[in-house]
C-alpha cells in the first residue's frame, strides 16, 4: 500500500494530516492565529486520527508540529469554557477519564514512536504533549513553560510525572512550582527533554530525518522496544524485562518475518527490506 492509498478519518481544518515519507504520518496543529491553542474539536480530531495511526500497519512513525510561529500555547480557554458549559461534566472526572490526556497526546501510550517538531516553543498543555513524545526537535530561541500554577490550575495532564521522570524532583519543581519560562538551550542541557536544537527552517526537515532513521530499522523491533520504554516508566528492572519479553509485540519480533530479513540482510551485506508489522 502506498501513502496515497491511506485514508485517515474525517477531520476538521484545525488539524492537517499529511504523509511526507513512506511510513510517516505528519500531524500539524492548524490554528496559527490562536497560537495553536487546543480546542475540543482539535482534540477530537487528534484522537480519531491517532487511534487510526495506532491500528494502521503501514504507518510506523508520527511527527507532530504546529503551524505558524509556535507549537502550541496550551488550551483555548474560551473554547474549553464554552464546551464545559454545555457538558457539565465534573472537571476532575473528565481528566481522570481522558486516558490519552491533553490533545489526546500528553498521556497517550503509543507503541509507535512520536516525534515533536517544535517551532517557537510550547506552553502548558503544549509542553505536556512534547514531554510525552519520544524525540523532541526544537527551533533556536524556542521557549517552554508549565505556567499552570500562575493560572490557578495544575499540569495534571501528564506534565507532572513526565518532567519529574526526565529532570528529577528538584528541577521539575523549579518548572512546576515557579511556572518559570526556559529557553531551548536550558531545556536541552539542564532539564533534558530536548534532543536537537536547529534553525527554525530546519525543524521539520530535522524531525523527518529522525523519522527516516527510525523507519530504516525493523518496525517490529522498534515497536517492541517502545513498549519496553513505556513499561519501564511503571515497573522495576526485572518486571520490565519479563513483561516486555512475554508481550505479544515481543512474540511478533521473534516469530515474524522481519527478524529473518534482518539477519539475512546482515549476512548478505545489504539493507533490509522490512515488511509492515502484523496486527497484534
Amino acid at each position: 500500500m502506498s501513502n496515497s492509498a491511506l485514508q485517515p478519518p474525517v477531520h476538521s481544518e484545525e488539524l492537517k494530516v499529511e504523509f511526507p515519507a513512506e511510513h510517516v504520518l505528519l500531524l500539524t496543529f492548524n490554528r496559527p492565529k490562536s497560537l495553536n491553542a487546543m480546542t475540543p474539536r482539535m482534540t477530537n480530531d487528534l484522537q480519531n486520527v491517532l487511534d487510526w495511526f495506532e491500528a494502521e500497519p503501514q504507518l510506523w512513525v508520527a511527527i507532530v508540529t504546529g503551524a505558524g510561529r509556535i507549537f502550541c500555547a496550551g488550551a483555548d480557554l474560551k473554547a474549553w469554557n464554552n464546551d464545559q458549559q454545555q457538558d457539565k461534566t465534573d472537571e476532575q472526572e473528565r481528566i481522570a477519564a481522558d486516558v490519552h490526556g491533553f490533545g489526546s497526546l500528553s498521556r497517550r501510550q503509543s507503541t509507535k514512536p512520536i516525534i515533536a517538531a517544535v517551532h517557537g516553543g510550547a506552553y502548558g498543555g503544549g509542553m505536556e504533549i512534547l514531554l510525552n513524545c519520544d524525540i523532541v526537535v526544537v527551533s533556536e530561541g524556542a521557549k517552554f513553560a508549565l505556567p499552570e500554577v500562575k493560572r490557578g490550575v495544575v499540569a495534571i495532564q501528564g506534565g507532572i510525572p513526565r518532567i519529574a521522570q526526565i529532570a528529577g524532583h528538584q528541577l521539575a519543581s523549579e518548572l512546576l512550582l515557579l511556572g518559570r519560562t526556559i529557553d531551548a538551550a536550558e531545556a536541552q542541557k539542564r532539564f533534558g527533554f530536548v534532543n536537537q536544537i536547529v534553525p527554525p527552517s530546519k525543524v521539520l526537515p530535522a524531525a523527518l530525518a529522525v523519522a527516516k532513521q527510525i523507519i530504516s530499522n525493523s518496525p517490529d523491533a522498534v515497536q517492541s522496544t517502545k513498549e519496553g520504554l513505556l513499561m519501564s516508566q511503571q515497573l522495576n528492572f526485572h518486571q520490565t524485562l519479563l513483561a516486555n519479553v512475554g508481550s505479544a509485540a515481543s512474540t511478533r519480533v521473534y516469530k515474524g518475518e522481519n527478524i529473518k530479513e534482518g539477519l539475512k540482510a546482515f549476512s548478505e551485506k545489504r539493507a533490509p527490506l522490512w515488511k509492515n508489522p502484523a496486527k497484534l
